[in-house]
This record gives structure tokens, C-alpha cells and sequence, in this order.
């Protein structure tokens, strides 16, 4: 890959508030006229960043909701993974609470991800410290276009060269308000959003046909199994139940805690070990073992080998394109915290993150896992049927009832992992269900091809009329 050059004015540095000087923000700044642009800061009417919280806001469930970085996704507001908060940091927050026509933004992670917030909601939203939300002068801007605007492929460019930050990326307002806003004026944008409600309506039929990978895999564990997943769902809406003392004794740390002790993580536990005698450590071909802790310096941008860290596979597979790379002596020095194909890595810590598992399927990755994840290694047994087994709802509520620490700092270990059930059948009944789920899989996968191909001709039309 050639070296990108180019030549710049020192007068040139000068007009951009932070005196940035990378190629990227150049490159963008050409391409968008930047200069001669009008900026969002002409159409804006307010703009403010949200609150942080802290674990001890935490509810497990209310009409208060704390919305962050991951409740975007695809220029909409995603409610499948919300934090509730508690009524009194609800109260607190009052004035921060999102309204009807608000436009959110990321200002850190997804830098410049937005949705348009219909107001459809009889909860409180509240926003995150790692969240900005504004509104526009109506008379110029159709609040609509400008969502489709600022989460087009062009304009995610421009966020990204304004990004600071290596691992954590950040945005500050000063770029949200100098966006430039290259759109026809507000009749033309009507025109264009009723040209787009076509497609709009077509994306919402394909994904009523979706279905979450998790229920494809509950539902066929079910019927294989047997298992009472409405009586599950029934006892996980208990509130009060009544203990014996002796259930505190019935675990080796003597937990006392609701959660630990909750009607359904019992019901599942039970249902589990009716259809099997069998642990994960049964299955082991090496104990469990958590992975490599890495300080900045360790990085290495030329490297060859991965730093695979639970940001990676926080989306239940390994995103390569995300991860770093580390130093030669730091792969060398940590070959016992490498990953092999068949792999298992499992997040071991943090809210929303923890729990989930990713399968290597490639032999051909190298990679050093993080301290913060955990790696599973089995012996004849089908690696494919153990990660959506990982995956299913009993599985995934095993680990939490059973982790420990309060609000994010929650945290679980190999010692209790082993210990949970593992179905014994034989390996011919396991690459059964592995191919049946797997179809399942890909015809989800079939309809969300679909829906890229939609939301690209929403893409092609706002491009088209970036003036």
C-alpha cells in the first residue's frame, strides 16, 4: 500500500479549532467542501451531553430507562438491552429526560450513530454521559432527513476523522456543531422522505420476519429438551419468594443475595440437570483460564497477532476488524493465553458484555486473549452445539445469577463456569441440532442481507442530494 501524502497551508491548520493535521480529516474536508458548508450550529436550537450513573442507580427493572451507546443501531433507538435506573436517580435526572423530535448522537464508541426519537415510549429516558441529544429549527430542517443524513456512509466519514482517541473513540460537540449540512432546502427534504417511506416500510416487513438468534436457539433447546421455557419466563417475574435458611448453605460462598436465589435460575438449574449428570469440566481438555492483561505500550499497529479483548466479542463472534494487534514479545511471552480453533472465549465481566461467548472458527487467527475473557477447550464434544448452547436463555441466566460484584463490576469465574451443566448425547444427536439451528440461522441471515440492500438505496438517495 502506497504512502497517501499531501501539502497544506500552515494557514490551513490554523482554521480548525484543535489544529488537527491527519489526512483523514483533510481528505473529508476536500470531499465536503467543508469551508464553504453550512454548519450544523446555523440550524440548531439546543444541544446538551447526558448524565453519567452509577451501579448503585441500578434497578432490574422499572419505567426508567438509561440509554447508552449500544441503543443505536442502524440510525434507530434499539430497546431489546436497556438499563433501567431507580425512580429516585429518574427524578434527579428530570430535566435530562429525552423528548419528542430530540436527535441522540454517540459522542463516544460509534462516534456520530444517531436516532430521531418518536416519542412513542410512556417510560423516562435518560441519557448517557457517552450521549449528546439536539433539536433543529423546523422551519429549515425536516428532523427525519437530517437522522438519514447523519448516518449515511459520507457522513460517517466525516465523524470519523473527527474522532479522537485509539481504544475508546470520543467526540467532542465542537464537531457535531461544525458538521456540515449540505441538504436542498426543507420542501425538497419533504419530498425525499416521502420518496424514502416506501423502502421504510419495506425494512419493517423483512424485519418482522426477523427473529433474535436466541430465540432461535431457546426454541429448539425446548423441544430437545423438554424444557418449560413459560414457566421460566412466568418465575422470572417473581419478585418475593420466601427461603429456608438452609438454602444459604446450599453454595460454597454462602451468598445470601436475591438475585443468586432467585424462583427461576432455581426452575433452570432443575430443568438442566434432569437431562443431564454431566459438567462442563466433564468436557474439558484443559482446566479453563483467563486470559492476559496489556498495558498501552504493548499495542503494536504492524502487528501480526491479535489482542482479542471482550469489546471483540461482545456481539457473540470475533470482530476482527475491531481488534488490535500486539507485539511480537508480547504474543511471545503469553503462548499460553493463545487461542486455537474450536476455541470457546467467554466475557467474564461487565454489564451487558458478560456472559456472552465467541467461537474461533478460523484456524488461521492468532490472537492473545484478554484477562477480562475466558477460554474454554473441549474434548469430543461438538464446539458448534456448545456455543448456542452457551447462548441459550438457561445458560446465559446461570452466569447471571451467579456472578458477583455490584452494578458494572460484576464478574464471574472458571471455577463456576465448570461447574454448570452439560448436556451428554451423543455426538451424531449434537451435529442434529447444530444443522437445524443453523439453517434456522441463515435464513435470518438471507433477510438481513435484504435489509442492507434497502437501507443502501436510502443511503444512494440522501447522497444523491448532498448538495
Amino acid at each position: 500500500m502506497g504512502l497517501k501524502t499531501f501539502e497544506i497551508e500552515f494557514a490551513e491548520l490554523g482554521k480548525d479549532f484543535f489544529l488537527r493535521f491527519d489526512f483523514d480529516y483533510f481528505e473529508i474536508k476536500k470531499k465536503l467542501s467543508i469551508d464553504n458548508s453550512i454548519k450544523l450550529k446555523k440550524y440548531l436550537t439546543f444541544l446538551e451531553t447526558g448524565k453519567p450513573i452509577t451501579p448503585d442507580d441500578y434497578e432490574e427493572e422499572s419505567g426508567n430507562a438509561h440509554i447508552v451507546v449500544r441503543n443505536i443501531v442502524e440510525g434507530e433507538f434499539d430497546k431489546s438491552s436497556l438499563i433501567y435506573i431507580s425512580d429516585e436517580k429518574a427524578e434527579e435526572l428530570k430535566k435530562y429526560r429525552i423528548e419528542k423530535g430530540d436527535l441522540i448522537i454517540a459522542i463516544s464508541s460509534n462516534c456520530g450513530y444517531s436516532f430521531l426519537y418518536s416519542g412513542d415510549d410512556n417510560r423516562n429516558f435518560t441519557l448517557s454521559h457517552y450521549l449528546a441529544r439536539f433539536r433543529v429549527n423546523g422551519k429549515f430542517v425536516n428532523p427525519v432527513f437530517l437522522n438519514y443524513y447523519i448516518n449515511s456512509k459520507l457522513i460517517k466519514q466525516y465523524f470519523r476523522s473527527v474522532e479522537t482517541g485509539k481504544t475508546l473513540k470520543n467526540l467532542s460537540k465542537y464537531y457535531i456543531k461544525e458538521m456540515p449540512v449540505r441538504i436542498p432546502a426543507k420542501e425538497k427534504q419533504n419530498q425525499i422522505v416521502s420518496q424514502i417511506e416506501p423502502i421504510e416500510k419495506k425494512i419493517k416487513e423483512l424485519k418482522a420476519k426477523m427473529q433474535p438468534a436466541q430465540t432461535i436457539i431457546n426454541k429448539i433447546f425446548a423441544r430437545e429438551f423438554r424444557f418449560d421455557i413459560a414457566k421460566f419466563e412466568e418465575l422470572k417475574a417473581h419478585k418475593i419468594f420466601n427461603l429456608d435458611f438452609a438454602d444459604f448453605a446450599s453454595n460454597i460462598d454462602l451468598r445470601q443475595s436475591v438475585k443468586f436465589h432467585r424462583e427461576a435460575g432455581k426452575f433452570a438449574l432443575e430443568q438442566l440437570n434432569s437431562k443431564t449428570s454431566k459438567k462442563v469440566k466433564d468436557f474439558l481438555s484443559e482446566p479453563i483460564v483467563l486470559g492476559k492483561g496489556i498495558s498501552p505500550s504493548e499495542y503494536d499497529e504492524n502487528g501480526d497477532v491479535f489482542y482479542i479483548a471482550m469489546s471483540n466479542i461482545k456481539n457473540w463472534k470475533f470482530e476482527i476488524e475491531e481488534a488490535r494487534t500486539v507485539s511480537s514479545t508480547f504474543a511471545n511471552a503469553n503462548k499460553n493465553k493463545t487461542v486455537a480453533i474450536n476455541d470457546i472465549l467467554l466475557a467474564r465481566s461487565g454489564e451487558g458484555t458478560i456472559g456472552k461467548v465467541a467461537l474461533i472458527d478460523d484456524e488461521n487467527i492468532d490472537g492473545v486473549f484478554a484477562d477480562f475473557t475466558m477460554r474454554i477447550r473441549l474434548k469430543n464434544y461438538n464446539h458448534l452445539f456448545a456455543y448456542y448452547y452457551f447462548r441459550s436463555t438457561y445458560f446465559q441466566y446461570l452466569v447471571e445469577i451467579n456472578k458477583k460484584g455490584l452494578g458494572n463490576n460484576t464478574n464471574i469465574f472458571p471455577s463456576q463456569i465448570q461447574e454448570f451443566p452439560l448436556f451428554d448425547i451423543s455426538l451424531d444427536k449434537q451435529q442434529q441440532i447444530v444443522k437445524e439451528i443453523k439453517v434456522d440461522l441463515d435464513e435470518q441471515a438471507t433477510i438481513k442481507k435484504e435489509i442492507a440492500k434497502e437501507r443502501d438505496k436510502i443511503d444512494k438517495i440522501i447522497e444523491n442530494n448532498i448538495m
